[in-house]
């Protein structure tokens, strides 16, 4: 994705509440839509089927990994329950520092994509493998490894708040995408090999991380490679859109402005002796009436 140079660094105060209201609206639109159980779990198993057609279904075996070997399984837990929201706002705030001229159109493909997302959520809501029956063979290593974090048996949420969270919304999988955002950041960006090495690493592990925890299908994880694709191709209509509609309305005020007033008062209009209504007179005219005035 092409990256357009911005001129001018944005106030923090105001980044900051802006992607507060998007992420709160994401958060409340990704609650709300949580659509029918049997929908949900129908749209699963269909997923399901589709890999097992086309023999794509990695989830099963890395599931069966993370199950037996709790050294790949808590460690991932803590990365599934974690890093999701602690490395994007990280790398945001780097861009906003480091790489200001980049930072609106990283912020806006981010932005976006989310909300693409969403839509996802909403017209496709889908039961992820650990919510399976059991004779699917799907094992919820967040559930089973959960007295070594701060997570129930609820995906990620802390204990008592699992009502907070929509565990249908797995459809397209925005952990992946994030990564994959913050991987293109990473990489673009980044000028040491170790910056390079995160930018590939951070989405390969996120991606076999959500699928052997068992939060997630493999084309989950490729839709949510796609919401970002998408996003990707909607930021710079986005941000020529925004553009000119801040043009507008800084042109507004201007074209509504009534002209000043003359400071001379009457504009050049005097009134002769004997007149009642001023009239338009030159210097020249004065000098000329003013002559016989002063005769008489």
């Amino acid at each position: 994705m092409p990256y357009a140079v911005s001129r001018h660094r944005p106030r923090w105060w105001t980044e900051l509440l802006l992607l507060a209201v998007v992420y709160a609206a994401y958060s409340a639109g990704r609650l709300l839509a949580r659509g029918d159980v049997n929908t949900a779990v129908d749209h699963g198993l269909a997923i399901l089927r589709a890999e097992k057609a086309l023999f794509l279904d990695a989830e099963t075996p890395l599931n069966r990994l993370f199950t037996d070997v709790p050294a790949i399984g808590i460690p991932s837990d803590f990365i599934y329950a974690s890093l999701h929201y602690l490395v994007t706002p990280a790398i945001l705030i780097w861009l906003f520092r480091r790489r200001p001229a980049h930072y609106r159109v990283a912020r806006t493909w981010l932005m976006l994509s989310t909300l693409l997302g969403l839509i996802g959520f909403t017209l496709m809501p889908t039961c992820p493998p650990r919510l399976l029956d059991a004779s699917h063979g799907f094992v919820d290593t967040m559930a089973q490894y959960s007295s070594y974090g701060w997570w129930g048996a609820e995906a990620s949420a802390p204990r008592g708040l699992g009502g907070l969270t929509n565990q249908y919304a797995a459809m397209p999988s925005l952990h992946v995408g994030w990564a994959l955002w913050c991987g293109v950041i990473l990489w673009r960006h980044g000028r040491t090999p170790l910056m390079k090495t995160l930018a590939v690493a951070y989405p390969l592990i996120t991606t076999i991380v959500v699928m052997g925890t068992a939060n997630h299908y493999f084309l989950d994880a490729v839709a949510g490679a796609a919401v970002m694709g998408l996003g990707a191709l909607a930021t710079r209509p986005a941000l020529r859109l925004a553009d000119r509609t801040r043009k507008r309305l800084a042109q507004q005020p201007a074209a509504t402005e009534t002209p000043a007033e003359s400071p001379v008062v009457g504009a050049g209009c005097q009134t002769a002796p004997g007149e009642r209504i001023p009239g338009q007179r030159t210097p020249s005219a004065d000098a000329d009436d003013s002559t016989p005035a002063a005769a008489r």
